[in-house]
Formats: C-alpha cells, structure tokens, sequence
C-alpha cells in the first residue's frame, strides 16, 4: 500500500471514530451531573465535580456555580474505548434556548435526559423538536432512577404519547428504583449488570443472561426495531433470534435513520450505569462519516453540497459560538466539516467576505483549554485570533467561497432599562454590552430615540438578570436596571392599498418617485414578505438598485410600525406600481414613496398590538388544583388541558401573555405552599385574549 493511501486509511479511521455529541434536557434533569460522570469514568477528570456543591466542571462561570444551573453551553475533549468524544453540555433552561441551538447545528447525536419521575417536560419537548429540525439522531436516558417515584415505564409512555413520529424502546431494564435501583439488565447483549460502589461511576459486574421479564422486553424492542430496519424485519418474519452483535447493529441503523430512539436508565449522581451510556454513545449515535455533508450557497448563489469529511479536502467549518475568556479575549469555536486548520493559516469568511488568520488552535475542556498545532475534519475546538467572525459565519480555505446556513436567531421577548453610573462609565457600559452581544445571538441592546433609555433585551426574565450580573462582575460596572418591559409587536387585520409621492426641488434638481402599494395579513409567524405584482414586474425601471431601495423602504416603514412604534410582522407588502419621472427620478425617491405608501395602506388595515403569547405547564398535588386553575384564569390565561401524572400529580398545560405573568412563580409557591412545579417557554406573538 502507497505512503498516501495509508494517510488516506488512518485519516478515515480518525474521523470515523468520532462522536460529536451533546447533551440536551428540561432544567434540572441531570446534564451537568450526567457531564461530570463521563469525564471522571473516561479519566478526563480525577475528582468528581458537584453541580450542588458549585464544583462542576462543565459550569465554569461562578454564576453557573452560584445558582447550580447551565447557562452557556460547554464544551469537552474525551476518549472512550478507542472514541474520540467532543461533548456539548448544553443549558436546560428556557431563557438560553439559543445555547441548545447553535450546539445542535454542529452535533452529529445527541442524549435527551429526562427526569425518571416527571416524564417528558417543556423544555425537554422544546429540545427534541429543535433536534428533528437539525435531524440529529438521538439516544434518551431515563436518569435520576434512584429518586423516590423514579418510574421507567412511565417515562417511556410519556416518550412515545409525545414523540409519536419516533419509535421509542428500551434497551435495559432497570433492576429496582428509588433507593433499590441496584442494576441494568442490558437488553441487547443478554447481561446483567450490578452496580457496587456508589461512589465510583467504573465499579460495577457484569454476568450473562437476563430474566423471563427481559427477554420479554427484547421481544418488544425487536418489533419496534422493525417497523424502521429491514434486517430486524425480516429476523422478526422468520422467528429468528439476533445475537448481541446483529442486535446493536439493528439499533446503531435504526438511530441513525431518525426514525428510532433508544430508552437506556441512570442515576448520575449516584454514579450508576453512566460507562453503559457512554457504550451507547460509541455503539449507536453517528461519527461524522454517517451524516450527509451540509448544504451551503457558493459564490454564484447556487446551492452545493460541502465536500465530504477529509482532511486532504478543502476547508469548511462552522463558527458557532463566540466566548469570552482569560480576561475577556475572544475565543471562535468552530466545527470542521471538511479540511484542517493549523496555527498561523489563513482562513476566509465567506459569510462577510474578508481574511482572517488564526492565531492559536485549542483543544477545550470547559474553560480549560490545550494547545495544539492542527485539528482537522469532524472535530470541535476553539482558535483565537479571529476579529470579525461571528456566530453563524462560514469559514473556507481562500478561493472557495461556500457559504453554509447561518444558525437560527431568536427574537427577544423582554426589555429593561439599564443605567450606568457616571457618563465615563456609560461608554465603558456600551462597550461591555456590544461584547455580551458579540457572544450571545439572543441578545439585544440599543438606545430608545423616544427616552434616551439604554435598553438591553433578551428571552425572559432569567436572561436580563444574568446579563446584568455579568457586568457587575466580569466588567466591574455598577449599574441599575428597570423593571422588565415586554416587547410588542404589530400587524394587521385586513387588506388595504395606499399610494405616496416624493417631491423635492433640492439644489435646482428636481427630485420624484411615485410608488403605490397593497398590503395583506399573513399567518403568524409568518414574518415580512415584499414582493411585485405582475403590473410591477413589468416595469422597466424596476430594476437594480432601485428595486432594492424600494424593498428597504417597505422594510423601514414595517419596523417603525403605525399604532405605537413597534416593528409590523406577518404582513406581505406587493408594490403594485410606481412612475417614472424622466430625468428626475432617483432611486432614494422609490425608498420613500415606498415607506409612505405602506405607511399609508397599514392605517386603514386594521392595525392591532401583537404580544408574546407563553406556554406554560404547571404540575401540581390534585389539592391544589382548584386555585392554580382560578390564577391562570386571573392572568388572562388559557387552559388548554388538564391531566392526571400518576395519582400524587395533576398536569395543567395553557397559555398567557407574557406581561401578564411577571411574578407568578412567587404566587404559584403561595397557592401551593412550594409544592408546584412551573415552567414557561415562549411560543408566538399573537392577540391577547
């Protein structure tokens, strides 16, 4: 074999045991927990960090110690019997949704936590939806087995009455719960494993052969296997047993079909069964050589596919996050798809279209961090040196121009006003925020023009807090913030037409442009659309730049709204004519007729406020349930269903408007004298009722 074809072997054995993975649940499901039982049992850590302690790991900011949750996703470099593993724990709370998002832009598979005695949660929906957006493949994990009310079964129908476009099995059989979870049996292979040591996550005995009860359970897998591989299929048509090794393989191709998702049991804090997970992970979820390359725009706007992963391949790889560490320089963490980066290389942003030159190319480990000279293909890691690069942007090898799909945005729901304390302070408090939003995608700031307020905007409640933290302690700023303020929106309810001239004589140059217009409501959720109509279309003039300035007017005159100021969404704007003025047409002119004709049209378009419309869930003892249902109804709030989670639980799942719901957790520990559980996402900006 020549010298490049042995490269060419050992650089696809490197890729393919790869496993980019993340770990995703509702808030207080066990992620962190479940992080720093995999670094301890892969020797990546020598001492066990508690979340409840303030001592994890993976929650490297002292306010992720402080208040024990997640706030920014982390990332860590692991093996695992011969794997390399690139682990992203990500946040579970609501307020950093965008955490979860840019991760699974970048993740090949991913573990869905959930808490083994509530079920599927909120936010544990929220996430799986955004994985079948990104068409991760996934593996669940019921952990938390050793908490009293732990129930295996249960959570499994929760799975399958959720997540019904997905088979859902189990792979084991939890021996006992609550204080009694004392083992697996593994379905797959036929062994039983026995935990025997609490205190280390390695301590456990394997014997061959699993009980009447499991073989059972091995049946029911098979047949859920079925419905989605053929090999299972056809092994279940001729009444043939799979031995543990055709078994896996079923289950490896189920999962990464999409189709399939496999249930396995813990209790990560107890250190019991996280080595079979981290098997798991190896056995079944995808190396970057089992999931399709990402599509991308090149230099001529037509849509290509990226090369396949090589390290011989010309550069792709994904910024998708920015970090602020050691002293607030400015960390790019990238995903290569294709390609390497080394120390010194050039690098091209094709989403901005500029150089840039990597400086240092480090191997992460929360916010610990190791030098190295290259990385290439399937891997995740952080450079420094990179100025201008943002989240989402797309970097090349120079002279490929392959532009990937930026990461999805979210838009703030809530504002508040922050002060500094002295004029000097008020330009370092700029500069602190314009950083913040450099890291965050999810969070905005700006001056109100009617004010003179500093506004800073984010996804709840939780976000501002947080940001406001930071600059006390990270930038050493003091500063005041006001009450939160919801962030409203406009549309409009019926169809309307309007028409605007501009007219100037300026420096004896006559100046015109006459546009008129028809506007619509669209679906929520819709956004803004522009377009011409067939009249429009077959204008002459209608063309280049001054089509583009008439489509910015539109767009100028939707985000300064007609009733109160806010921006008009879900509303289609078709320009249905416009003259031309020869000899004294500009475009500039269009911009401006354009803005006054929509202006004019959304006036008499029914206009109405549209504000964020949460979902909420609150579980609650049956006792309560009277009261809880009375405050939502207090709130202006919708119940959408009530349901029963075993007999010591109800489920009481609505909607509200968010202004509506400030400080009802504090009411809802009252009602219920702390014993309820409330939870709330945003879902779309819509009427109140």
């Amino acid at each position: 074999m020549s010298a490049e074809a042995t490269r060419e072997s050992t650089s696809v054995r490197r890729i393919r045991s790869i496993r980019n993975i993340g770990i995703m649940a509702h808030i207080d499901a066990g992620k962190t927990t479940l992080s720093e039982r995999f670094l301890f049992a892969a020797g990546r850590t020598h001492k066990m960090g508690e979340v409840h302690d303030g001592l994890a790991v993976m929650d490297w900011m002292d306010l992720e110690r402080e208040r024990g949750i997640t706030i920014t996703s982390a990332v860590s470099t692991f093996e695992w019997l011969g794997h390399e593993i690139h682990l992203i724990d990500t946040p579970g709370h609501v307020d950093f949704t965008v955490e979860v998002e840019r991760s699974l832009r970048v993740l090949d598979g991913a573990v869905v936590v959930f808490d083994a005695v509530n079920g599927v949660e909120p936010q544990s929906e929220t996430v799986w939806r955004q994985a079948d957006r990104y068409r991760v493949p996934r593996i669940a994990l019921a952990n938390k087995m050793d908490r009293v009310g732990a129930d295996f079964d249960e959570t499994l129908r929760s799975m399958r009455h959720h997540f019904p476009d997905h088979r859902c099995a189990a792979v084991q059989r939890p021996l006992g719960a609550g204080a009694a979870f004392e083992g697996l049996e593994d379905l797959v292979h036929r062994r039983t494993v026995t935990f025997a040591d609490d205190d280390d996550p390695r301590a456990f005995q394997v014997a061959s052969g699993i009980s009447e009860a499991g073989e059972a359970l091995r049946r029911e897998l098979l047949a859920h296997l079925a419905d989605v591989d053929d090999g299972a299929a056809t092994a279940l048509l001729e009444d043939a047993d799979l031995d543990g090794e055709a078994m896996s393989q079923a289950v490896r191709r189920a999962t990464l079909s999409g189709r399939f998702v496999a249930l396995l049991c813990s209790s990560a804090l107890r250190n019991k069964g996280v080595p079979q997970v981290l098997d798991a992970v190896c056995a079944w979820l995808p190396s970057p050589l089992d999931v399709p390359p990402p599509h991308g725009i090149d230099a001529s706007g037509k849509e290509v596919v990226a090369p396949a992963p090589s390290d011989e391949a010309p550069l792709v790889a994904l910024a998708f996050k920015v970090s602020l560490l050691d002293e607030m320089r400015r960390f790019v963490f990238l995903r290569v798809y294709s390609g390497r980066i080394a120390e010194g290389d050039e690098v091209w942003n094709a989403s901005q279209g500029r150089k840039e030159r990597v400086a240092r190319v480090l191997l992460m480990h929360a916010s610990q961090k190791r030098r190295v000279p290259a990385l290439g293909a399937g891997q995740i890691f952080a450079v420094m040196g990179l100025k201008e690069t943002r989240t989402g942007d797309t970097l090349t090898a120079p002279g490929h121009g392959l532009v990937l799909e930026r990461i999805s945005a979210y838009e703030p729901v809530i504002s508040a006003a922050v002060e500094a304390r002295s004029l000097t302070d008020r330009e370092l408090l700029l500069e602190a925020l314009a950083r913040i939003a450099d890291e965050d995608p999810s969070f905005r700031f700006g001056e109100n023009t009617d004010t003179g307020q500093l506004l800073v905007s984010g996804m709840g409640e939780l976000h501002l807090e947080i940001v406001a933290e930071r600059l006390r302690r990270e930038f050493h700023l003091e500063v005041r913030t006001g009450e939160p303020q919801v962030l409203l929106r406009e549309t409009i309810t019926v169809p309307a037409e309007g028409e605007a001239r501009f007219e100037r004589s300026m420096e004896e140059e006559e100046i015109f442009g006459q546009a008129s217009v028809a506007i619509s409501p669209l679906p929520r959720g819709t956004g803004f659309r522009f377009s011409l109509s067939p009249e429009a279309k077959a204008l002459p003039f209608l063309r280049g730049e001054t089509l583009e300035m008439a489509a910015a007017g539109a767009r100028e005159a939707a985000e300064s709204g007609v009733l109160e100021g806010h921006p008009l969404q879900d509303i289609e704007v078709t320009l249905t004519g416009a003259t031309w003025r020869e000899g004294a047409s500009r475009p500039f002119a269009y911009k401006v007729a354009v803005a006054d004709a929509v202006r004019d049209a959304a006036t008499r378009a029914g206009p109405v406020i549209l504000q964020p419309i949460m979902r909420m869930e609150v579980i609650l003892p049956p006792e309560y349930l009277g009261e809880v249902l009375g405050s939502i109804d207090r709130r202006r709030g919708s119940v959408l269903e009530v349901s029963d989670r075993g007999a010591a639980a109800r489920v009481i799942q609505g909607e509200a408007p968010l202004r509506r719901m400030f400080g009802y957790a504090t009411e809802l520990r009252s009602l219920t004298q702390g014993r309820a559980v409330f939870t709330m996402r945003f879902d779309r900006f819509d009427q109140a009722a």
